[in-house]
């Protein structure tokens, strides 16, 4: 079908990138104790990759599932308000509205802000096929994680720094490509001020809590309306 093949086209760089860090992901579940299979269903249900690793650790300390919801709600917060100029058009998609809302990750939200569709293409359907090949993209590369996790025997120590690697990339690009550095800065001192207020093990939620409502004082600042879509501007 010519939806699948044109998307195809627009996700081959997520391809790779989502199959790289899904494997760090699933080898780090599997180097936890948690078998294959809980990689590929995170990877299906969950599909938040920053989310994912970040609630590894949380999980080895037996972090109360309230907690990891919040957490979780407060990372993937920005998707409130990116995801807004999109409704309108995944409204009229039908049975698909509710996977559309699920799998707009920022890579696929790139793409659909950023793609030119060709004239003979059903946009819906190659919307719809962009974000479900971003979805077997990650969830194969969980699942393989999480495998060849099983099958390598040498010592994985250092593994995890992929976590820490790839939160640096995501900041630097957020520095470099974006002129507002509100978001970096709100993070950085939050997070800087509750960890010496309240130690490593309390830190989070309020630094979370903390950044997420400076960012919604300060929306107009940060979001600019351009285009129909949301942009971090």
């Amino acid at each position: 079908m010519k939806e699948i093949r044109f998307a195809f086209k627009q996700t081959v760089p997520i391809l790779l990138t989502y199959l790289f860090i899904g494997m760090a992901y699933g080898i780090l579940m599997e180097k936890a104790g948690y078998l294959p299979i809980w990689s590929f269903f995170s990877a299906l249900f969950i599909f938040a990759g920053s989310m994912q690793i970040v609630m590894i650790p949380l999980m080895q300390t037996d972090t109360p599932l309230i907690s990891l919801a919040i957490m979780t709600l407060f990372i993937n917060a920005r998707h409130l308000f990116y995801g807004i100029g999109f409704i309108e058009k995944f409204r009229k998609m039908g049975w698909k509205y509710p996977y559309m809302v699920l799998t707009l990750t920022d890579e696929t939200y790139s793409v659909l802000c950023s793609v030119t569709y060709e004239d003979e293409l059903d946009e819906e359907k190659a919307m719809f096929f962009i974000a479900l090949l971003n979805h077997c993209y990650w969830i194969g590369g969980c699942t393989l994680g999480g495998i060849a996790g099983q099958l390598l025997y040498w010592d994985m120590t250092g593994i995890d720094f992929s976590a820490t690697a790839f939160f640096t990339v995501v900041v630097v690009n957020h520095w470099r490509q974006y002129p507002s550095k509100i978001p970096i800065i709100a993070g950085a001192i939050s997070s800087i001020l509750f960890y010496i207020l309240l130690g490593s093990d309390h830190f989070l939620i309020p630094s979370l809590s903390v950044s997420l409502i400076t960012l919604v004082v300060l929306k107009d600042r940060v979001i600019t309306k351009t285009g129909g879509a949301f942009h971090v501007n």
